[in-house]
């Protein structure tokens, strides 16, 4: 198992700074496939801001642009899953 999951904060990932993980399970067969890293108040606080600083060009994106944004990252989702 080397699935190491990280946080993905301002398009970049991010091992995080906490050392804290947690397993996670496929639900099918209960195997450990990965490890998930726990954020701190810091990694949350990281991507709020980051969050933060995006909203206002995300707000100024018309609807319909923003739309298809939402159907593309629900393709990209769909065709992914098996991965994810």
């Amino acid at each position: 198992m080397t699935n190491a999951i990280g946080h993905f904060i301002q398009g970049e990932r991010h091992a995080g700074i906490s050392t804290r993980a947690q397993d996670v399970f496929n639900p099918a067969t209960g195997a450990v496939t990965g490890r998930v890293a726990l954020a701190s108040g810091a990694d949350v606080s990281a991507a709020v801001a980051a969050a933060h600083a995006a909203f206002p060009a995300w707000a100024d994106t018309p609807p319909l642009r923003r739309a298809r944004v939402m159907f593309k990252f629900l393709e990209l989702v769909n065709q992914h899953k098996d991965d994810l």
